[in-house]
């Protein structure tokens, strides 16, 4: 048990250590970026979007961090005859990775649970922030358990859409009621249809239903019926697209409840789901690291001999790090299902690692 405390201590001393040196390393490269982006901006100003947009950077290297720290680490050991002695001692070098393993596995599950929300809640405010500066608007879309809302509007008033579904592609809403706000936020008129399309700077609406809201009036008696009308509109489906926010915008409690409603409004929300999927395996696949790292770093290496295996180890991370990313594309693209994305590339590397440790002790 003792020995177990060591080695997970030393390694997370050496994760410590990694994240630390790359961190610095990100924040200035964060700060040129964004200097460069907002070069009107004071500098308390640069440094807040900075520190809003460093929780991701952070959270993006993890598995560098864990790469590099674990080939440090067994390196060293390596060095100081650590493995040596723990084999004469009658243990085997993979029970000596077993605290390591433990240890990442529980630090891959606290950064999942508790550092995904934060990393969700900055970047959101970060990206709001920098739009904000750059004067384009935000937060034209939001969905509901009801159906879907979008927004749209300039100076000379705002209109608020709701519909109870849309298409796949955006660009038809079904059931949907436009409620028209003029500049002082009185509302003007509301225009209930069976479908409207958005086409280029208009939304065409199709057995249209209109009631005019002005004061002293009847609404309803005066109410008139139309086989087709066109609003003007200044959105587009990119635009809309993007009111819905990256995967990495939304913590991960609150994904399962996001995609449902997404799917109950008739959107597709595969790259919210492979986000998903791919968050929960992240542990593991951090474990994979581990292992792998130690694969090629735990025999007694001299000489020219380190530096070969130390490169193979950050070469084999690397690899897997961008097999990851690749199936998660290929999940976001329907081209393979969802769980196999997410889950294929972790469990592969895992075996992998275990298979090469096996080989390497027992021959």
């Amino acid at each position: 048990m003792i020995l177990d405390f060591y080695f997970s201590r030393q390694f997370l001393v050496s994760v410590l250590g990694v994240a630390l040196s790359l961190g610095i390393v990100m924040a200035l490269i964060e700060l040129m970026d964004a200097l460069g982006d907002h070069p009107d901006l004071a500098l308390g100003q640069v440094l807040g979007l900075v520190a809003l947009e460093m929780p991701w950077a952070n959270y993006e290297i993890l598995p560098l961090v864990v790469i590099l720290a674990s080939v440090a680490l067994f390196v060293r050991m390596a060095r100081s005859s650590e493995l040596v002695v723990l084999r004469a001692a009658g243990r085997s070098a993979l029970r000596g990775l077993m605290a390591p393993a433990l240890a990442t596995f529980v630090m891959g599950v606290l950064v999942v649970a508790l550092g995904n929300p934060i990393v969700a809640a900055a970047s959101k405010r970060g990206h709001d922030l920098s739009n904000r500066y750059k004067g384009v608007e935000t937060a034209a879309f939001a969905l509901s358990d009801e159906g879907l809302w979008l927004r749209q509007g300039d100076a000379e008033g705002q209109t608020v859409i709701f519909a109870e579904r849309a298409s796949a592609d955006l660009g038809t809403l079904y059931g949907p009621n436009f409620l028209e706000f003029g500049p002082d936020g009185t509302p003007l008129r509301r225009i209930n249809a069976e479908v409207a399309r958005l086409g280029r700077g208009a939304w065409n609406l199709e057995n249209a239903k209109i009631w005019v809201l002005a004061r002293g009036t009847n609404p309803e008696a005066e109410a008139e019926r139309k086989a087709a009308i066109s609003l003007p509109s200044d959105l587009t489906q990119a635009r809309i697209l993007e009111s819905f926010g990256r995967p990495r915008f939304i913590p991960i409690w609150e994904l399962p409840r996001f995609i449902s409603q997404m799917e109950a409004s008739g959107f597709s929300a595969r790259r919210y789901a492979v986000w998903f999927q791919s968050e929960l395996s992240l542990p593991l696949f951090l474990v994979a690291l581990v292992l792998m790292a130690a694969a090629f770093t735990i025999g007694h290496v001299r000489g020219a001999n380190v530096g070969l295996r130390v490169l193979f180890a950050v070469i084999s991370g690397f690899g897997l790090y961008y097999i990851r990313n690749f199936a998660q594309i290929l999940g976001e693209n329907g081209q393979i299902p969802v769980s196999l994305a997410a889950w294929a590339p972790s469990v592969a590397a895992l075996l992998l690692a275990v298979g090469i440790l096996l080989h390497l002790e027992d021959g």
